[in-house]
């Protein structure tokens, strides 16, 4: 009978999920075709549009790092800005004309270089930290990623300083193909708009940013489902229990931790290149908190729901600058939606289904 009623429960709560997903599925397609109906009409430029498609982009990059440490991992990790931002200078301080180290290096080398320089970080961050308890791991990882702030503030004979760093060239810079790509294509009248070189770049930097959440999130989905990823969520149920069955907890979560750091620099790199100008503002805790936000809105442990509480917070974000609602109130927004989900669904949004389950393994198996 207890089998029966939990069978029952099961399959209720499956329904319920399915039909939460279908509505978020129908919101996000209304939303999408609203604003391509926005465009045609001459509402929506196409330059603000795909600039929306990649600040959601970026901030699904830095809620998939996040949920990497978090969601799989059980990591309270208060220094995704850090690596944001170093994801964003690394490269730039190799590659702009106001650069006080060089602009020699072309801007997809820095990139290796800024992934080299992350990885460091995050061990230099991780090795004294991921042995704390939760709480104090959140809060020597808040502070260290306060150091990186203030020595990118301080050290204007390295980073500018407060100064910023200007003289950002275009990420394709140094390759032929593509380098002078908005240039050449010129100038194309479509009669409600114009689309020049701002057009073209952005839909560069689109690419760039897409491409990276692609690889970011088949990347992320496979380990997830890997022994790898069964072992961190064993880790962040109950960490005992995966040491005592012989696995090495503090080297499971530390590869954890460098690989969300990882995914997290990407998004400081589009960051960097679609703009002009690059100021130590990128370090703000703001950022590790709409990642916090955007994770906990689609769900921990899920890739889906990563990428969907980004979209989510850069529709709050920049459909209340539409409005002309105050950056106050902007917040205020976010923080009562947190409250409503936590209040009506803990869980999130698109939580993670069969999670410890390949999908092959039985009819009907799922994603995540």
């Amino acid at each position: 009978m207890a089998d029966e009623t939990r069978s029952a429960f099961e399959e209720s709560e499956d329904t319920r999920q399915a039909q939460i997903e279908r509505a978020t599925n129908a919101v996000l397609a209304a939303a999408a075709l609203a604003l391509l109906g926005g465009t045609l009409v001459g509402l929506v430029s196409p330059s603000y549009l795909l600039f929306l498609v990649s600040l959601a982009a970026m901030y699904g990059l830095l809620s998939l790092g996040l949920n990497v440490q978090w969601g799989y991992a059980g990591l309270i990790n208060f220094s995704v800005a850090a690596f944001f931002g170093l994801g964003a200078y690394v490269p730039v301080l190799l590659s702009a004309t106001g650069s006080p180290i060089t602009d020699a290096v072309p801007p997809i080398v820095g990139l290796f270089v800024a992934i080299v320089v992350t990885v460091l970080l995050a061990l230099a961050i991780a090795i004294p930290t991921l042995s704390l308890r939760e709480d104090y791991l959140a809060i020597a990882s808040l502070g260290l990623a306060e150091v990186v702030r203030l020595v990118f503030r301080n050290q204007e004979n390295w980073t500018g300083g407060t100064s910023g760093v200007g003289g950002i060239p275009l990420f394709f810079e140094g390759v032929p193909v593509l380098e002078t790509l908005p240039r050449d294509i010129g100038t194309v009248d479509l009669g409600i708009y114009t689309l020049g070189f701002q057009f073209w770049n952005g839909l560069l930097n689109a690419l760039i940013v897409g491409s990276f959440v692609l690889v970011a999130y088949l990347v992320l989905r496979r380990v997830h489902r890997s022994p790898w990823g069964r072992v961190l969520r064993t880790i962040r149920s109950d960490e005992d229990l995966a040491e005592a069955l012989g696995k090495n907890t503090y080297a499971f979560r530390m590869q954890a931790f460098v690989l969300g750091s990882v995914v997290a620099m990407f998004a400081g790199v589009y960051y960097a290149y679609s703009n002009y100008f690059l100021t130590p503002g990128i370090f703000d805790p703001i950022y590790t908190f709409y990642a916090w936000i955007a994770v906990i809105l689609g769900g921990s442990g899920s890739n889906r729901g990563a990428l969907f509480g980004g979209v989510v917070i850069v529709a709050i974000i920049e459909g209340t600058r539409s409005f002309g609602v105050s950056a106050s109130w902007r917040l205020f927004a976010v923080g009562l939606l947190i409250i409503l989900v936590m209040r009506f669904r803990p869980q999130g949004v698109l939580p993670p289904r069969d999670e410890l389950i390949w999908p092959g393994a039985r009819r009907g198996g799922t994603d995540e």
